[in-house]
């Protein structure tokens, strides 16, 4: 299986206690993907892929999803609306509880790191993008020679297409450009 990573965007935030839950139910992973390795470091998390193929050097730095974990204050129900005053009489308090959240973010070399067994883990990526209640995970990625397109909203797959159109040129040697054929600096 071939495979590779061409751009990828993602905005993905579900709770840690649902990606942690998701390795522990152990997974089908892709192929090339024998486990994965889950690490905490301060404010990050790291999932990084442990090779099926012995042969592969252990020096050699294995693809790895990496996100950033923060805590957000999460309500059972919605706080009520103030009817325009500073503040109420009686401010009855709203069950709440903090919560870790496994964020996503960012272009491909900040989610998704390192060559070696790149492709697996943007599948491993994927099937988190499905259980994500909140953001979006959008790529193109080649599978067999073959171009596709993934969109992911809010743990939803979306309709998506690869488009290739020309880039904007403009014309003449007055496109602000320095025209290398005329130049009288470069001598022939």
């Amino acid at each position: 299986m071939t495979g590779r990573v061409y751009r990828l965007h993602s905005t993905l935030e579900l709770p840690l206690e649902d990606v942690e839950a998701h390795f522990d139910g152990n997974p089908d992973l892709p192929e090339g993907v024998e486990d994965v390795d889950i690490t905490r470091r301060n404010n990050t998390l790291i999932i990084k892929a442990v090779a099926e193929d012995e042969s592969l050097s252990k020096y050699t730095p294995t693809a790895q999803l990496k996100a950033s974990v923060s805590e957000t204050r999460v309500y059972e129900e919605e706080p009520p609306k103030t009817g325009g005053g500073w503040m109420q009489e009686e401010e009855e308090e709203i069950p709440s509880e903090l919560v870790e959240f496994a964020c996503f973010k960012g272009d491909r070399e900040t989610v998704l790191q390192n060559t070696a067994l790149q492709y697996p883990m943007f599948e491993v990526l994927r099937d988190i993008a499905l259980l994500s209640e909140k953001g979006t995970l959008t790529a193109i990625t080649e599978k067999d020679g073959d171009l596709r397109a993934t969109r992911i909203v809010e743990g939803e797959e979306r309709p998506a297409s690869v488009e290739v159109v020309e880039s904007p040129r403009k014309d003449g040697a007055n496109g602000g450009g320095v025209n290398w054929r005329d130049n009288k600096f470069i001598s022939d």
